[in-house]
């Protein structure tokens, strides 16, 4: 080895490493938490601990940039222990978190009070989304990024979003102060006046399927078209979070090909679940944005194969098996989803490209679960197994099929949508840092020392106070 590298404590290797360069057999050199070399050889000391993968994939820690593990005030549904076990379950070991919660998560005050919250209850690394206060736009302007370097706005309500945008001149604020400071936007881009009027007309819904029309496709393409003409005057990073139709992707396609700053999410929800599916599932499937048609899930998977959309993310949002069972008005949106993102993708890409070679697929997801999100997100040593990265790696079996049940359930909530699914491919090992935080075989799980991520300018995603624990954040602010 070269000598100005540090010994490995951990040598991982396979002949299916998912690498920035492509698919190819080595070794992956770890020590004090990140990757010192990719290798073709292992020239590691015979001291070094040593797992071999073997005909699986190893990938690099995924990245779920749309969680809600409900700290504070709704730990009752969701809470950092469980969140973050169904998060490695899952192969991902970054989050970034969302802020409506009790109270919301709009200043830096209560970024710090959040962190303090989640210290030592994580098994996975972080970083919180701030949330956009209608009262005060003009802070975005100003944001530091040790705080947080993205803003959640809400342009339509539900049960848990308490700061909506509902005045177009505040919403243009947001916009001008996001670009001046260079914050990324993230958006639930749906037209909350438009719901309002078809909410006063059509009443409340006597049923799940009567949910769509007074949450309508076309709320988020109005939405959409509003947040493209933003970015074009003002030239602000906007990402739409949750897309959930065929218009809605041409929109932001279109205002890509224009040179705009646009991207967007898709969920694993709607790829996995058409609006046939509410008729059995009822509550379980009910989302904000909700789910829709046939067509548009299939334009959502064109997207996926075309490289369009951005990101995949679960927009993990449990409630209890109580507040799902009210009455069709009373029931909240959301469901659990950061355990079975990955794989029900993969899935139903296997399912849907079956002639797809897998090194192809597995790329695929990759890029749109760890490079890119750490490319837009500005997560420095995330996404991408290279020296120099953190040493987040995910021992992947692709070809493993399993029946998903209630008892495999991490979340709090206890439940899950796609109970009973037949899976494709497994999580067999997911290391954060260099140890392990997920072992399949024994169904044990590591150490609850997740760290906040932080970006030291408003720039650069490469930064050498990123990676600042929570112990040592906290004390930056209290010092």
């Amino acid at each position: 080895m070269d000598p100005l590298t540090p010994v490995p404590e951990l040598v991982v290797s396979g002949r299916k490493l998912v690498t920035p360069s492509g698919v190819r057999p080595g070794h992956v050199f770890v020590s004090g938490g990140r990757i010192t070399a990719v290798s073709d050889s292992d020239t590691a000391p015979a001291s070094a601990e040593r797992f071999d993968a073997g005909e699986n994939y190893v990938l690099p820690g995924l990245i779920d940039s749309h969680v809600h593990f409900r700290t504070p005030g709704l730990t009752y549904k969701e809470d950092w222990e469980h969140g973050s076990r169904a998060a490695v379950r899952g192969g991902v070991t970054t989050v970034m978190d969302m802020p409506n919660t009790v109270p919301p998560t709009l200043d830096p005050e209560a970024v710090f009070d959040k962190a303090r919250m989640v210290e030592g209850r994580s098994l996975v690394d972080l970083r919180f989304h701030i949330g956009l206060d209608p009262t005060r736009p003009e802070l975005l302007a100003d944001l530091d990024p040790s705080v947080a370097t993205s803003a959640k706005v809400f342009m339509a309500g539900h049960h848990t979003a308490p700061t909506v945008v509902r005045d177009p001149a505040v919403l243009e604020r947001a916009f001008a102060a996001a670009a001046e400071g260079g914050v990324q936007l993230v958006l639930h881009a749906e037209d909350d006046g438009l719901f309002a009027l078809l909410d006063a007309w059509w009443g409340e819904p006597g049923s799940y399927l009567e949910y769509e029309r007074r949450r309508p496709r076309t709320g988020g393409i109005v939405a959409v078209a509003k947040v493209v003409e933003l970015v074009r005057r003002y030239g602000t990073r906007a990402h739409i979070l949750h897309l959930s139709s065929a218009e809605e992707a041409d929109l932001v396609c279109a205002a890509q090909a224009a040179g705009y700053p646009v991207t967007f999410e898709v969920t694993g929800h709607h790829l996995s679940f058409t609006d046939r599916d509410t008729r059995r599932l009822g509550a379980r499937t009910r989302l904000s944005p909700s789910i829709r048609g046939q067509e548009d899930q299939d334009r959502l998977w064109r997207a996926l194969a075309n490289g369009q959309l951005a990101t995949l993310g679960s927009d993990h949002a449990p409630h209890t098996v109580a507040e799902k069972t009210r009455s069709v008005a009373a029931s909240p949106p959301g469901l659990p989803g950061v355990q079975e993102l990955a794989v029900a993708v993969w899935t139903g890409m296997r399912l849907r490209w079956p002639e797809e070679d897998p090194d192809t697929a597995v790329t695929r997801l990759v890029r749109h679960l760890a490079q890119v999100p750490a490319e837009l997100f500005r997560l420095p040593g995330k996404g991408r197994i290279a020296a120099g990265a953190d040493a987040d790696l995910v021992v992947f079996a692709p070809d493993t099929p399993w029946m998903f049940s209630a008892h495999d359930v991490e979340s709090k909530c206890g439940w899950s949508a796609y109970e009973g699914w037949t899976f494709t491919g497994r999580v067999e090992r997911t290391l954060r840092a260099g140890r392990t935080v997920w072992d399949g075989a024994s169904g044990t799980f590591g150490s609850y020392d997740g760290r906040l991520l932080t970006a030291a300018d408003g720039t650069s995603g490469e930064s050498t106070s990123a990676d600042r624990t929570l112990t040592a954040a906290l004390a930056v602010r209290e010092g």
